[in-house]
């Protein structure tokens, strides 16, 4: 199974950013934990990080001709808002898992709206870096409950 794991705006600054929402750990030592969890669960994944909506929409485009098996996508803050990354996602025809290390739905109200919520098979949020090997347990099932 290969899994592409697409971190967007402002997670390289998470290990600067409140620890008590974000886990305290840089974006490197974040794509690590998730190296190591998918090799314990045997799965290929490949991290990628970006502050550009472009790169991060032909990242997408990149999973679904590259014939990725699923996708885990935390776009930050483009969550709320980015309707070309979401109409980017609705391209793909593989689970998709989005993925907060805060609980968005606890925060500030311009922050409880996801326009990729309803493409997302599965979401986890608010359980900060271990919500990606949720995800990736999700995938290894076969991105299904």
């Amino acid at each position: 199974m290969r899994v592409a794991v697409l971190n967007g705006v402002n997670l390289d600054m998470i290990g600067e950013r409140d620890p008590a929402l974000y886990g305290g750990i840089s974006i490197d030592e974040l794509e690590t934990q998730i190296y190591a969890w998918a090799q314990e669960l045997g799965v290929t994944a490949r991290c990628s990080h970006t502050n550009s909506e472009g790169d991060y929409i032909d990242w997408i485009h990149s999973a679904h001709t590259d014939a990725a098996d699923g996708v885990v996508v935390n776009p930050g803050a483009w969550s709320h808002y980015s309707y070309a990354i979401r109409d980017a996602l609705e391209i793909l025809d593989v689970p998709i898992v989005e993925v907060h290390l805060s609980n968005i739905e606890e925060r500030e109200e311009w922050r409880r709206h996801s326009v990729v919520a309803e493409l997302a098979a599965h979401r986890v949020i608010g359980k900060g870096p271990a919500g990606y090997r949720e995800a990736l347990e999700f995938l290894a099932k076969g991105g299904a409950p």
